[in-house]
């Protein structure tokens, strides 16, 4: 009898060892996803499509930037709105420089870099009304598209994403493997879950001696320092000799690994922003610069701004950042070889932020535009100087006494030249369409 109860247990337990281990390595799961495939556009009918054009609306703004009383305006991946800025209570739109793939740019002098998807286009804007391409730096770019997806030497290049529709894929393992950009390969195409599918943006994955260079907003990932162009591409930083603007030479690539994300140049040194921790790299010799220090946080979004032995960070959760932070960081970079965090300060959804003489602009998402007086740098939240809430604000650059800020909603300009009054001057507002 106790032969048959022994034998009845180990039958059971041959059952269960068969069934978990099947189900381990075995087991199918029949899903329905999204499927989208790249769509290309050959080198020939980008370039045609690049040109001045009257002004048009602000439809989806992306990065700022400003030079000599003009506003840069970034419309995600088309171009460029250039606007007339002397008046900041009323600005002027000159125009918009169409420009397929582009995301960023820089100036020098009179000479515009931007990124259109693989290349670097050289424009000559010292005639606003006659914009002129002088040069292209081909293929710089190796790295523009985040689903890993490029040129192709029969096709072209991947210009935009087409949803082909809903497909039904048996996995033949419990787990599905999925890219850090939300989806997986499948065929010649990516797919997506439902809820990804509906978060995901085309446009965002086609993802790029006496001068003077213009002022970028903290988002940006072009700068320009010591007569040389600095790029982010994917985890690279393409470096650009720009001494003779017009004719720019590409000479180097380095590696940053760390997920990099944004450029600010400040006494020499090259603050770089990444999804794990803030970067300092010494510009003593720019075409190689060397890496002084990291400074480490959890995986955010991750914007930098310096002024003085300062650098303000703001970490955000966001669709590519959503394990992180919302909080403000204040490190002491006194010593470059060995920044030391100060302070946190919670935060709603900070993105963008800028500082000037003191004055910090952190851009808290939907909880707006805050203004703090940072001149004790333990104090920031007590020392709150302004607080505009209805907006989802982005990026700003604070200069010579006029805050220009890009939200969701618009380009507001604010006038703080009396900190303790500070206005509203004007706003051009954003036409969602």
């Amino acid at each position: 009898m106790k032969s048959q109860y022994s034998l009845r247990w180990i039958l059971i337990l041959c059952f269960v060892f068969v069934l978990f281990s099947n189900c381990s390595d075995k087991c199918v799961v029949t899903n329905s996803y999204v499927y989208y495939e790249p769509v290309f556009s050959t080198s020939a009918e980008i370039k045609a499509s690049i040109g001045f054009r009257p002004p048009q609306s602000i439809s989806s703004a992306g990065k700022i930037y400003f030079k000599d009383d003009i506003l840069f305006i970034n419309e995600i991946g088309d171009g460029i709105h250039i606007i007339d800025n002397q008046n900041p209570a009323s600005p002027v739109p000159l125009g918009f420089l169409n420009i397929p793939g582009n995301y960023d740019l820089s100036i020098i002098n009179n000479i515009l870099y931007a990124d259109s998807y693989v290349d670097l286009v050289v424009f000559d804007i010292s005639n606003l009304q006659d914009i002129k391409e002088v040069h292209r730096v081909e293929g710089l770019f190796n790295h523009y598209n985040s689903l890993g997806f490029y040129a192709d030497s029969v096709k072209g290049i991947v210009t935009d994403w087409k949803e082909v529709g809903h497909v039904s894929i048996e996995e033949n393992d419990c787990t599905t493997q999925y890219e850090n950009w939300g989806g997986f390969y499948r065929g010649t195409g990516v797919v997506f879950s439902d809820a990804a599918a509906s978060a995901f943006n085309a446009k965002a994955a086609i993802n790029p001696g006496g001068t003077t260079t213009g002022i970028g907003g903290s988002l940006a990932r072009f700068t320009i320092a010591n007569n040389f162009l600095y790029a982010i591409d994917s985890y690279s930083l393409d470096i650009v000799d720009v001494t003779f603007p017009s004719s720019p030479k590409a000479k180097t690539e380095i590696p940053l690994g760390w997920l990099p994300e944004t450029l600010f140049p400040y006494n020499g040194n090259l603050f770089i922003g990444t999804r794990l921790g803030m970067q300092i790299f010494d510009l003593a010799t720019p075409e190689s610069p060397a890496l002084l220090s990291t400074f480490s946080h959890v995986l955010s979004c991750d914007p930098v701004v310096v002024e003085g032995d300062y650098a303000y960070v703001t970490l955000f959760t966001g669709n590519t950042c959503n394990q992180g932070v919302n909080e403000l960081q204040v490190i002491n970079i006194k010593d470059l070889t060995a920044p030391t965090l100060v302070k946190t300060y919670p935060m709603t959804s900070p993105h963008g932020l800028g500082i000037d003489n003191g004055t910090l602009f952190v851009c808290d998402g939907t909880d707006g535009l805050k203004v703090y007086n940072a001149s004790d740098v333990y104090k920031i939240k007590e020392n709150q100087l302004a607080h505009y809430k209805e907006m989802n604000a982005i990026d700003i650059i604070p200069f010579k006494n006029i805050a220009m800020m890009i939200s969701e909603d618009g380009l507001y300009q604010y006038d703080y030249s009396d900190i303790q009054n500070i206005r509203l001057l004007s706003k051009i507002a954003i036409d969602k369409q």
